[in-house]
């Protein structure tokens, strides 16, 4: 049995790897005679810039030389922002074919998720950014508003639990699609339980990337707002189960991004968003000037 230096080996959680560097080699070695195997340990190898080969930790250490380490996470992390790996890293053939397997974020299909009360501001920054994100090109960009999708998606259905989650997990169905064929979809539903929009998460990610933004605007601030006079409907008992009065908001415990409309305008708030994608690699930052 060949055992690796990272044998078995989950990701770090929290910064902290989860077993001590040869753990499970020692593992295995202990009961190597019971299980009646023999154990071939691989010794984890190192780049030397010094020497422009690599060797063994532990050849490094006795030499007193200095090694470069270049992990997967930081092979893919390089790859997701269009960066090159290093050159001796591996052959230009191997790199050239991990990049068109692995396109940088830029080139890969998005989903931004909106979510938050009714009045928070969700439509208006998914129209502004989705106008953004069309002028400054290089990816399709669909806009599924709530109101929307329920006009040409969910027509038939009701405002119930069931069918609120029915419409949600639709608007992610449409949304993955968009996703795994490289382009951006832009959703803004109320989406106000915490299952529905993990499942969501769950079914875009399998398809390229997933940002949630929760627009966390208070209540009382949406509910005077009500430009569609929905509040005053549910205070009156004429609407049931509504988000917020008669029926909970789980707000979300990890959103990518976090937007309270009533401390910024909907410019500020869209640039906000658009520097974060920017940032993360999300989008080419020669479409930044385009879309001034």
């Amino acid at each position: 049995m060949i055992v690796g230096p990272k044998h078995a080996y989950p990701p770090p959680g929290n910064g902290h790897a989860f077993y001590e560097s040869d753990q499970s080699k020692e593992l295995v070695l202990k009961y190597a005679d019971h299980l009646n195997i023999a154990v071939l340990p691989i010794e984890a190898m190192q780049y030397v810039p010094d020497k422009q080969r690599f060797m063994p930790v532990s050849k490094i250490r006795e030499q007193n030389l200095e090694g470069v380490e270049y992990t997967d996470a930081q092979l893919r992390k390089d790859l997701a922002l269009g960066e090159a790996p290093p050159d001796w890293f591996s052959y230009p053939e191997v790199v050239r074919e991990l990049r068109r397997v692995y396109p940088p974020r830029s080139k890969q299909g998005l989903t931004l998720f909106f979510t938050g009360f009714s009045g928070s501001g969700k439509s208006t920054l998914a129209k502004i950014i989705y106008a953004k994100l069309v002028e400054a090109g290089g990816r399709p960009v669909s806009l599924l508003d709530g109101d929307i999708v329920r006009q040409h998606l969910s027509s038939e259905l009701g405002f119930s639990k069931e069918h609120r989650d029915l419409n949600i997990r639709r608007i992610g169905f449409v949304a993955s699609e968009i996703t795994k064929n490289g382009g951006i979809a832009i959703c803004a539903p109320i989406a106000p339980y915490h299952s529905t929009r993990r499942a969501v998460r769950e079914m875009v990610e399998e398809q390229g990337t997933f940002v949630e933004i929760y627009v966390a605007t208070p209540l009382e601030v949406c509910e005077a707002r009500d430009r569609k006079g929905l509040y005053a409907k549910a205070r009156q008992g004429l609407i049931p189960e509504f988000t917020g009065i008669s029926d909970p908001y789980e707000v979300p415990e990890a959103p990518e991004l976090r937007i309270d409309t009533s401390q910024m305008s909907p410019m500020e708030a869209v640039q906000e968003i658009y520097l974060y994608l920017l940032k993360e690699g999300y989008l080419d930052g020669g479409g930044l000037n385009k879309s001034r």
